[in-house]
């Protein structure tokens, strides 16, 4: 008599119907796998978080409303413990140190493979941190670098500066949107968005409005293309 496996459950949440389609597939292929849930945005992945209790979500970085970042924060902060694991198309060497910062376990770009995908499923539900060689390779001279003299935090790129709301702000300002658009997207003040224009300004050293939005359209580019 074949004994059933109880398979592991996963939520996915992505803002793209198709790519989420796509990713359960993936994970439904798996004998010991299957896909529970699914969401579009920060408040549906945690209201499905709530009610299916899955082994694992995987998050993009790019929701709408709140960021995946934000999403993660709000999951730890209600005392979730499930794994979580980041799929993006945003580049690692910026998001996946800022993911594991705010709970996440793993961070793999969608140009990964699908057997690649699944591995960093498996290795996140073993109780493991996945990150990509490359990655892995640029935190430990990180860590080396921060022993010298100086230290890594001398070094930083003034984005990195950034927080994680003022990451999301200046994204928003590389695809065109307005100031009011923005607040809405994030559900904040325009006067806040405002203030977090100036913090970027700041930082990054632009010396108006301008300069901060041709680098920003520049900066959304790059990484798309």
């Amino acid at each position: 008599m074949e004994t059933l496996v109880e398979k592991l459950r996963v939520v996915v949440v992505d803002d793209h119907p198709m790519f989420r389609d796509r990713l359960a597939q993936i994970i439904n292929h798996e004998l010991d796998m299957a896909v529970c849930g699914e969401a579009g945005s920060a408040q549906q992945a945690l209201e499905t978080i709530q009610q299916t209790t899955p082994d694992l979500a995987i998050i993009d970085i790019t929701l709408d409303g709140a960021s995946g970042l934000e999403l993660i924060k709000s999951i730890r902060a209600l005392g979730l413990k499930i794994p979580l694991l980041v799929l993006s198309m945003h580049d690692e060497s910026l998001y996946a140190e800022r993911a594991l910062r705010a709970g996440a376990s793993g961070y793999v770009t969608k140009r990964q493979p699908g057997a690649e995908v699944v591995s960093a499923i498996r290795r996140v539900l073993a109780g493991e941190v996945y990150l990509s060689e490359k990655m892995t390779a640029g935190f430990l001279r990180t860590l080396t670098t921060a022993g010298g003299v100086g230290g890594a935090k001398e070094l930083a790129q003034p984005i990195n500066r950034l927080t994680d709301r003022e990451l999301e702000v200046m994204e928003l300002i590389g695809l065109g949107r307005t100031t009011r658009e923005i607040a809405a997207a994030l559900q904040l003040g325009v006067a806040t968005v405002d203030t977090y224009r100036a913090r970027i300004k700041e930082k990054m050293n632009f010396r108006n409005a301008v300069e901060l939005q041709h680098f920003a359209i520049r900066w959304v580019r790059e990484r798309e293309g």
